[in-house]
């Protein structure tokens, strides 16, 4: 199911924990609707979005981490597959965008900090930058977070980013999908991609 890429030049993923909005998120960037489980982990495959005619697509990977009536053995799988798919299409990647659930990523990374346990959502954080795809994290739900500050700037220490979080704006965007609150996250979509000197693309993160 991963192997079935379309052949497109370009492209801007998402990923993250199952249940954290995505589906939501790729509705209000493209104006098209799409299924959204009512269950996590609906989205077992990537979605490609292609409905521009620029050589560009967004994809939205399936999510990943803890989902009700899945096994672990068919998470980790899920998991492997999603680092493949980055792996394998990194030089076509230009941004790599982790969503996380603002209201509750930091106890969900400090709950799986055991000593042998790396949290997914810090883990692939730094996945995708170890190979070379300009990231940002799109923490979703804030509408939802009365501490914004001090969360963002919790979160901002736990992947290894000196707080305070506001010297971070284009790595970390505060956002609420489903107010279609997301001009933080475009913001630093566009910077990531002038900085790749690809201001042609701009007009699809305005």
């Amino acid at each position: 199911m991963f192997e079935n890429r379309p052949n497109i030049g370009s492209e801007v993923v998402f990923v993250g924990r199952s249940n954290v909005g995505k589906s939501t998120l790729m509705r209000e960037l493209t104006g098209h609707k799409f299924d959204t489980g009512g269950k996590p982990g609906v989205t077992r495959s990537p979605n490609h979005y292609d409905w521009a005619s620029d050589d560009f697509m967004l994809t939205d990977l399936p999510g990943f981490g803890f989902m009700s009536g899945v096994s672990e053995d068919r998470r980790e799988q899920i998991k492997t597959n999603i680092v493949r798919y980055v792996e394998d299409n990194a030089d076509k990647i230009l941004v790599g965008i982790l969503v996380v659930d603002g209201k509750s990523v930091v106890d969900i990374i400090d709950r799986h900090s055991g000593e042998d346990e790396v949290p997914y959502d810090v883990e692939m954080f730094y996945f995708l930058r170890d190979v070379g795809i300009p990231t940002v994290v799109a923490v979703n739900k804030m509408d939802k977070v009365d501490d914004e500050d001090e969360r963002l700037s919790d979160l901002c220490d736990r992947l290894g980013l000196h707080p305070p979080w506001k010297q971070w704006q284009d790595t970390i965007a505060p956002i609420s999908a489903k107010r279609g609150s997301i001009d933080p996250l475009n913001e630093a979509v566009k910077e990531k991609l002038h900085e790749q000197k690809r201001d042609d693309l701009l007009k699809f993160f305005s």
